[in-house]
Formats: structure tokens, sequence, C-alpha cells
């Protein structure tokens, strides 16, 4: 059963998207609770989307670890403003939490970036405690890509997670590029781990042989994902006689257009917030998977679905720049092509591979290192590895 109890604690977790809702990230950090439970005093520091309570009772998790959730205000389809404020609240929450528990080691995360990892290093300075950073994105520099920012706001921001970057004793993130974009822009001397996203458990997928010839996309259709060039290349590809299938699932500011799309042709289907294994599925049924990304951002984040595609054993189409961090995972690792963001570039694309001219079995050879290093085991592994190392074994 979970702790109830106060008290300094050992270890808290802070992740603002966790388990269930958040079966990827949230589930490996519950996790990670949940092994680190069994040898120190552990707290988690959440919000709550769905009463996480009655869901640990009812499976039988979190056995030994303290969970301190806030209720959730906003969800991925929020405005900005909404989403804004909630920050504001779970930051408050957080301070609240902290005080409460008193823990002598935090692990902290970007969800939500900036304030929360802000105020975790004031803590650490006030109470003697240690803390390792997980950047899964650089913000505010991924923001700016999409929504302007006041520039007094954005230089105050920036030097907030700079000073968040040089005091921890360790920091983490997802690619090569983003830790030589945190070493540039922050100055730290501390070291900067890079650690693989897992991707979402394949164990309940049925993998096909006869796959659907056309797209899937799955994951949140919001303001990086290019998804208004999707659309109009999609719509345009269609309206000439294109026959390939096309099946979305997620949410986000975008999902209306998503949504809008479907009810108009009868080749694309839009599915709505599935469940994390639905999305496994729905990516198997396909030969091919859409990655769209901002160029920009992909020096600041990486798609959390890139891993999810892998193991589904779908070509991947990203459309992006070739110079890209994206670019080059794709093509480095074979897993698809990559098409320049441009409306008819993607459509001459999928017009060639309807024609048969591009076969997605090209891209269907040995991925077996790759799913290894991108394995829920890999991931916990090493995320205790540099957090133990960064904090409480020092």
């Amino acid at each position: 059963m979970t702790t109830t109890h106060s008290g300094r604690r050992d270890i808290a977790i802070i992740n603002r998207s966790f388990w269930p809702i958040y079966p990827v990230i949230g589930e490996a950090l519950l996790r990670f609770s949940e092994k680190l439970a069994g040898s120190y005093s552990v707290s988690v520091i959440l919000q709550d989307h769905v009463g996480i309570r009655k869901h640990l009772a009812e499976r039988e998790r979190g056995e030994g670890v303290e969970f301190l959730p806030g209720k959730a205000w906003s969800n991925s389809s929020s405005g900005i403003l909404v989403r804004v404020l909630d920050s504001v609240y779970f930051m408050c929450w957080v301070i609240y939490a902290l005080l409460r528990t008193r823990p002598k080691n935090v692990y902290v995360s970007t969800d939500p970036p900036v304030l929360v990892p802000f105020v975790v290093m004031l803590y650490a300075r006030l109470f003697g405690a240690r803390y390792v950073y997980h950047l899964q994105d650089i913000h505010p520099e991924a923001a700016r890509v999409v929504m302007k920012v006041q520039p007094l706001v954005y230089r105050l921001l920036r030097w907030m997670d700079g000073v968040t970057m040089r005091r921890a004793q360790a920091l983490i993130t997802i690619t090569d590029e983003m830790a030589e974009e945190i070493r540039k822009r922050s100055r730290t001397k501390v070291p900067v781990y890079v650690v693989n996203n897992p991707a979402v458990s394949f164990d309940e997928v049925i993998s096909r042989t006869d796959r659907v010839p056309g797209m899937s996309f799955c994951g949140n259709a919001g303001r990086l994902q290019r998804i208004p060039l999707l659309v109009d290349a999609i719509t345009r590809y269609l309206e000439t006689g294109g026959t390939l299938k096309f099946a979305f699932a997620g949410g986000g500011v975008f999902a209306p257009d998503i949504k809008s799309l479907a009810s108009r042709f009868s080749q694309v289907d839009y599915l709505g917030q599935v469940s994390a294994t639905e999305a496994a599925q729905l990516n198997c049924d396909y030969a091919w998977a859409l990655l769209p990304i901002e160029d920009e951002v992909t020096r600041y984040a990486f798609p959390s679905k890139s891993s999810s595609y892998v193991f589904s054993g779908a070509a991947v189409m990203a459309i992006c720049g070739e110079q890209t961090s994206v670019s080059q995972w794709v093509s480095g690792n074979g897993l698809g092509v990559v098409v320049p963001p441009l409306v008819d570039s993607v459509v001459e694309t999928f017009r060639a591979i309807e024609r048969g001219e591009i076969a997605a079995e090209a891209f269907a050879g040995d991925r077996d290192g790759l799913r290894q290093s991108l394995s829920f085991e890999r991931f916990l592994e090493r995320l205790e590895e540099c957090f133990l190392t960064g904090a409480v074994c020092e």
C-alpha cells in the first residue's frame, strides 16, 4: 500500500504529468518511485487528473510511496493562458509539498518548465538539498518557436532556467543536440546525461503483416507538429484522387482541424484520445507513421512518439528539414524517409508511396538494437544510475 505519513523524505520526484493517463513517462516514473521506495523514503509530487489514489489501490501500485497530488486544471487541449495559470498553481503546490516533506534529494523534470525547477533550486539552496534536473525539452526556447514571448519575460525565464541548470547536481536530457544546447546556453559545469525516452509497451499489441496502406499519427496535435501543413497536404492529395488512408489519435489545439478533415474525407479517421495500447495498435496497423516537427524546436525538444514508432515496425515519414536531429535519427537508423516541410513535397511523397516507388518494407530492417535502447528497462536503469550518481550517492 502507499504511504500517507509526512516528515522529511529521502527523495521527492516531481513531474506534473503522471500515471495512469500518461502511460510512458508517467508509468516510467511510477516504476522509478516504486523501485527507489525499496531503499529510501520517497514522495511523488504531481497533478491529479483522474483520482490517482483510487487507481493505485485498484492496481495495487505505488507500494511504500507517498503521493501528494494537486488538482489539475488544464490538459493538452487547453488554451495558453489556462495552461500558464495551471503551471503557476502547480508551482504553489510544489512549494507546499516540498516544505511539508523536506526531501534531501529531488528529481524534477521540465513538466511544467522553468518555474517549478526554479522553485526546486531555491528550496535546495535554502534547505541544503540536492536535485537532478531532467530536461525533456528546453524552455523558454521551445515555447518561443510557436508563440510570441515578450522579450523581457523571455530573458528573465532564460536566466532563471540557466541558474537552475548551474546549481543542479546533474542534468538529464534526451539527445546529444539538446545536451550541447544546454551546455552552450547555461554554461553549466555539471554532468549532462543523455537518456532516451522509453516507448509505450507493445506487450498487448497484435503485429500485422497486412498493414493498411497509409499513415498513422499518434500523439499531441499541438503547435510544434506542423499540423496545419499536414492537413493542407492531405486535403490536396485526397482532392486529386489519392487513395492512401490516414488515421489520427490524440488531442491538442489542432484536433478540431483533424476532426474536420475526417468529416470531409472517408479515407481519414480521427479517433480522438485513445489508450496507450490502442495507440500502439494503430501504429502497428498502418504501413507508415507520420512524424512532423518544426525544425527549430528540434534543438530544444524531441518528439516523444518516435520511440513507439520504432517498436511498431512502421516506416517513418518525417516532415522536417534535413539538418535536424529528427532527420538524422530517421535517416541514420534507416527508419524511413525525410520530407521537406512543404505542401508540394509532402503531397508528392504520398503519391510516390501510393505508386509503390517508396515501399515501407524497405525500412523494416533489424531494429532490435534500437528497441533495446528505448525499452522501459533500459530507461529505468539509466534514470536510476544518473539520479543516484547525481544526488543520493554523493
